[in-house]
């Protein structure tokens, strides 16, 4: 939990290598590790729950039961365009976002496309393996040319179109299977839109650019292979398991297929040694978005994501609204333990929490503001977590000021004698004109303005053997028992007599410094109930959350990521209610 010097680092692990400039960028905001080797989905869980943030790329995989596993977790990037290999659902219903890099490797799969589509086009590699061994094959290895071939690409994103382009470069035909390719977009690039049976069966050349979806399993098997000419060539840098590389193999031994090119495989790296090394087959080991530009550009691109979104701000939190542990907020005053079971039966009967309590930040709790009943009923209802607004100590605004305390309802007599028997508590009658500077010594607790015009000071007595805070709440619980009290802010005892007419007396309290309240508040210790008087800037009403999110078992980030969307929801249909003006918080 954070301090009162602001919050700590987030953590980050970096499971698989990205670029440095990435890891760089990254260690500016946060504490970054970097994992030496694989981690297995095992060791991750044990190691997540220490992190906020994880960084993969292609080769570490993360399931469900490492998301759960991580009850700091906020963010999963992917230094990279896929998420095959990251539970997205399991991590947004968990709250954790889940970011990648689309973009960052678009150019160089799209060329090491076009790499692929030449070195079988033009047998590069046979040649290059050719002159090595001492040959000059020339008549052997008779090409094709691309200029007015037809390519059939599957998967028109990013990737699809950037290929498209240079396709069009080379006077290419270019037919495209895309659900929802625009007429605007096919015109601009000068493409065909075409069911997936007219494109493989017209096509000299097939890219595949679709991601890992269940739909897109084995979306070339042994029927769409026989559709394509036998001339023609496949080319797949998407994902291994879009193509069903058992009839692949076949399709390549019957002559039904002139080749591919393959950069991506099942069971990587555990690949197939006869598709790799068929003499049909160009394969590189899934390196199309391996160039030191793309590298760099997706870890850059995803350290940056990264950064705004575990510092970002959401609607919420510019509210200053939060849900937090309820054991981690502690009010700072007394309460009354009647009120506090009649709220604890109305909040289980209205199922909601209409204005969150106002805390600041001390230490590690949260101290109360205004709201101690609220809390302490959500604490005997047993619920794990409530909504909170933040009030940060730096702000100018927030400022303590102090009540006094009208006693009426019994004589002055009475209420003196009352006063003379708290003990550790020293009685000093003072002169008028000793009562202005009465609080400049700080043992003093108080100021008792008797109805007849005697005044006294209240301080702890030396050899009492209590400390003030106990002296202070002794005191008054004692004139709250045997009297009726009222706050002011006057000390002028005739205005209160007509208010009163049966006042007893009247106690002036100091100035307390917000540091001590909150320390006292952290000890575990509060200060008497209607004293301190705090003015904060702005404050939510109307809230109206409901309660069966806060006492679920849900982690406290989905609880967060739930607070943002009602927050924003709330807010877009004015149902919230937020004062900008500094408020005075009156009454618990």
């Amino acid at each position: 939990m954070s301090d009162v010097n602001g919050p700590a680092r987030p953590r980050i692990l970096v499971c698989d290598p990205i670029h440095p400039d990435g890891v760089a960028l990254l260690e500016q905001h946060a504490e970054v590790d970097v994992a030496p080797e694989a981690l297995s989905p095992e060791a991750l869980e044990q190691r997540v729950r220490e992190y906020d943030a994880l960084v993969v790329r292609s080769r570490t995989q993360v399931p469900a039961t490492v998301i759960h596993a991580g009850y700091r977790l906020k963010a999963i990037a992917r230094a990279g365009a896929g998420l095959d290999n990251i539970d997205v659902h399991a991590a947004r219903s968990q709250g954790v976002e889940v970011i990648n890099a689309p973009d960052a490797n678009t150019l160089a799969v799209a060329e090491h496309t076009f790499a692929l589509i030449l070195a079988l086009a033009r047998r590069i590699v046979q040649a290059d393996q050719s002159m090595k061994a001492g040959r000059w094959e020339k008549s052997r290895l008779m090409g094709t040319g691309l200029a007015g071939k037809t390519l059939g690409i599957v998967g028109f994103g990013r990737i699809g179109r950037q290929v498209a382009k240079r396709a069009v470069a080379f006077d290419m035909r270019v037919l495209v299977n895309q659900p929802r390719l625009t007429p605007e977009l096919a015109l601009e690039l000068g493409v065909e839109k075409v069911e997936l049976p007219d494109l493989l069966a017209r096509s000299d050349f097939v890219s595949l650019h679709v991601p890992l979806r269940p739909e897109n399993l084995g979306l070339i098997g042994r029927d769409e292979l026989a559709q394509m000419k036998p001339t023609a060539y496949l080319i797949n840098t998407a994902r291994g398991g879009i193509v069903d590389e058992d009839a692949l193999l076949e399709a390549l031994e019957s002559g039904r297929l002139a080749g591919a090119g393959l950069d991506v495989f099942q069971g990587e790296p555990n690949v197939r040694p006869e598709l790799v090394r068929h003499p049909k087959v160009v394969a590189t080991p899934h390196i199309a978005a391996s160039t030191e530009d793309a590298q760099r550009k997706a870890a850059v691109t995803v350290a940056r994501q990264l950064v705004t979104l575990l510092e970002r701000t959401g609607v919420s939190e510019t509210l200053k609204l939060r849900v937090v542990p309820v054991g981690s907020v502690v009010p700072h005053e007394a309460y009354d333990p009647k009120r506090v079971e009649a709220l604890a039966r109305r909040l289980q009967e209205d199922g909601i929490l209409v204005n969150p309590p106002v805390v600041t930040r001390w230490g590690d709790v949260y101290v109360v503001l205004d709201g101690a009943t609220r809390v302490t009923a959500f604490q005997r209802l047993g619920y794990p977590h409530i909504v909170v607004q933040i009030v940060e100590l730096d702000q100018d605004e927030l400022q303590l000021h102090t009540w006094y305390h009208a006693v009426h309802g019994l004589d002055a007599a009475a209420l003196l004698a009352l006063v003379q028997d708290v003990p550790g508590l020293a009685v000093q009658a003072m002169a008028p004109e000793e009562v202005r500077a009465a609080f400049a010594d700080p043992a003093t607790l108080a100021v008792l303005h008797l109805r007849d015009g005697r005044a006294f000071r209240l301080q702890v007595a030396s050899a009492g053997g209590r400390d003030w805070l106990e002296v202070l709440n002794h005191l008054v619980a004692s004139y709250t028992e045997a009297g009726t009290v009222a706050r002011t802010l006057t000390t002028e005892l005739e205005a209160l007599h007509a208010q009163y007419p049966d006042l007893a007396g009247l106690f002036v309290f100091p100035q307390f410094a917000i540091h001590k309240v909150l320390e006292v508040a952290s000890q575990g210790r509060t200060m008497p109930a209607g004293i301190t008087r705090f003015v904060v800037p702005g404050r939510v009403l109307r809230l109206n959350a409901p309660l069966d999110i806060l006492r679920s078992h849900e982690p406290l980030h989905a609880k967060s990521a739930w607070l943002d969307q009602f927050v924003q929801h709330k807010l877009a249909h004015r149902k919230v209610r937020y004062y900008q003006e500094p408020v005075i918080l009156l009454d618990d």
